[in-house]
């Protein structure tokens, strides 16, 4: 059987457009006019990059990232301690990163690495500082600003103008309201808003959309119940709902947050 050749796809890199040479380029990439890719910087094939980018030192794309118009991104930490030591930014494939978009590098205190997972969308004006950690799928609408060390889980969603508070963690396939003041962590599954955000409620209409059954959201429901709605401390709501529900993924994944919380949960 004769072996099909790949032809190499050649990138279209604007005339005005400067790429260091120690910069690492895939296939297939689009680069539009007057921006700059800094050295060690690596773009994964597919990627398309609108014009009056920065890309800066030690940051990576992944492939088929969108990349809009005078995103900054893989700048130093605006934290007082860098004192100019090898740090990271990473954005995993398929992410898209909309017009002014800002993100830093990492810190050493930090990990040393700024991670944005796979599929993710980060709308105009959105800030990611230093060593956040964001997983797949998550979305922050306009103008959210991310202080350093913030931990998203997967598909969680923040709204717009929104600013969240550094160490903070926000839970898998949690909602924020727009204009909200994030202090404490976000469990999974909830919708919180406000300033300062407390919980109003399950997430029912953003689990129902990504697959979960009725039984599953009534579960959720519950469980939130004994941790909002009861007379109970804590302690006492994590132990009813293990005492009470059927276990389940979800159930461990509500309890074992709660537990690790340094911050404490807003309630």
């Amino acid at each position: 059987m004769k072996e099909l050749k790949r032809e190499k796809m050649t990138n279209q890199i604007h005339p005005t457009t400067i790429v260091d040479p120690e910069a690492t380029l895939g296939e297939d990439i689009t680069i539009g006019p007057n921006c700059i890719i800094g050295p060690r910087v690596v773009i994964g094939s597919g990627v398309r990059i609108g014009a009056n980018t920065i890309i800066e030192n030690f940051t990576t794309i992944g492939e088929g990232c969108r990349i809009f118009y005078h995103a900054v991104l893989g700048t130093e930490p605006q934290d007082l301690k860098f004192k100019g030591e090898e740090s990271h930014l990473v954005v995993g494939p398929n992410t898209t990163i909309r017009e002014f978009v800002t993100m830093n590098r990492g810190t050493k205190e930090g990990g040393g690495v700024t991670r944005v997972g796979e599929g993710c969308y980060l709308m105009a004006y959105a800030h990611v500082a230093h060593d956040c950690q964001l997983g797949n799928h998550v979305i922050l609408a306009n103008a959210v600003n991310l202080a350093g060390h913030i931990i998203i889980a997967d598909h969680a969603v923040v709204g717009g103008i929104s600013a969240v508070h550094q160490f903070v963690t926000i839970g898998e396939h949690a909602f924020i309201g727009g204009c909200s003041a994030v202090t404490k962590d976000v469990p999974p599954y909830v919708r919180a808003v406000g300033n300062h955000a407390r919980i109003f409620g399950v997430n029912s209409i953003g689990l129902s959309r990504k697959g979960f059954s009725g039984e599953t959201i009534a579960r959720i429901k519950r469980a939130y119940r004994y941790l909002i709605s009861s007379k109970m401390n804590t302690t006492q709501a994590l132990e009813a709902i293990e005492k009470n529900l059927p276990a389940s993924d979800e159930i461990q994944k509500i309890t074992t947050f709660i537990r690790s919380s340094e911050r404490g949960i807003c309630k």
